[in-house]
């Protein structure tokens, strides 16, 4: 199957085979990962968020020698070294950049003008009328299931899927809690054509989160995880001695310098890419709980597209 073979507006926008994005996770998302899922015949990301301006260099060039496929980068907006990122990526030629938190009017008409396709990621109709606004080809709907960065206003997948889809005209990518094609299938009846997902490929064979941090996504059980840090940047966590502290810090009424001091840094890096489980940052979604194997992210994708296929042609189980 090609891509002509399910069409719509998000296969036609990234030349893809199915309407999958991987995430573009930080201290997960490499270019074994991204070109992994290209391959699949999904759409692959970089996160970005995670490296140093050579690091994603080196990570880019080494994705273009790995796969023949669309493949993009996501760059999270706030990050220090922002320039210096869109600067590498003209440079090298990326077709497909992923933004997210922050103001994409910043942006998306430089990154427009090098011929580069620009998504979105939002939290709300209102910042999704904005990304249109800005010029953006797309966005992403994701809502406060999802894993690391989030929006405050916790307003569930479900519910703000179709909104988004209501106020824009541009393509919709559904987001938060996603992990199986029946979630995908939902998704897409809600109005969105296409989703994006994060926790599923962290437990992936290409990945490159740490053993540890797999094995703690998969043992994840119902309600493992929480929406922490909402007085500086709201992340999702998945419960442990580091979360503790912050909800203790949050619980006594912690300033937001306070937490930040908490949060230090490279606490993501500890938890998430050299495995301490107990004083690392472990960011993943609502998912986890869906979570239960390691596979290759070609088996993964199969498994979702496989799982809408049979969804769609079998939509009731009463």
């Amino acid at each position: 199957m090609n891509y002509h073979d399910f069409p719509n507006r998000i296969t036609k926008l990234f030349a893809i085979q199915y309407p999958i994005i991987q995430a573009g996770m930080v201290w997960a998302s490499g270019w074994r990962l991204a070109s992994a899922v290209s391959n699949a015949g999904g759409l692959g990301l970089i996160g970005s968020g995670s490296m140093y301006p050579d690091v994603l260099r080196r990570h880019i060039q080494q994705c273009k020698a790995a796969t023949d496929k669309p493949f993009g980068v996501n760059i999270p907006l706030l990050y220090a070294d922002i320039e210096k990122h869109l600067q590498i990526i003209i440079e090298e030629g990326v077709k497909i950049v992923f933004t997210s938190a922050g103001n994409p009017k910043t942006y998306t008409g430089l990154l427009k003008e090098k011929g580069i396709t620009v998504v979105h990621v939002v939290s709300s109709s209102k910042f999704a009328k904005k990304a249109e606004d800005a010029g953006c080809d797309a966005v992403v709907a994701e809502g406060f299931e999802a894993g690391g960065h989030n929006g405050r206003e916790e307003t569930t997948t479900l519910v703000l899927v179709p909104a988004v889809c209501d106020a824009v005209k541009i393509p919709v990518l559904a987001a938060g809690g996603i992990a199986t094609g029946r979630q995908m299938l939902a998704c897409m009846v809600l109005g969105a054509e296409g989703v994006q997902i994060g926790s599923r490929f962290v437990c992936s064979e290409e990945a490159s989160s740490h053993n540890n941090f797999k094995e703690a996504v998969m043992q994840a059980a119902e309600g493992d995880t929480m929406l922490s840090m909402k007085k500086t940047v709201p992340v999702r966590l998945l419960k442990n001695k580091f979360f503790d502290e912050v909800k203790a810090a949050e619980l006594r009424g912690a300033s937001p310098e306070e937490l930040q001091q908490l949060l230090g840094k490279g606490r993501a890096k500890k938890g998430m890419f050299e495995g301490n489980m107990d004083e690392g940052e472990l960011e993943i979604g609502q998912s986890a709980y869906l979570v239960n194997n390691i596979q290759p992210a070609a088996a993964i994708v199969d498994e979702i597209w496989s799982g809408f296929c049979n969804a769609r042609q079998n939509p009731l189980k009463l």
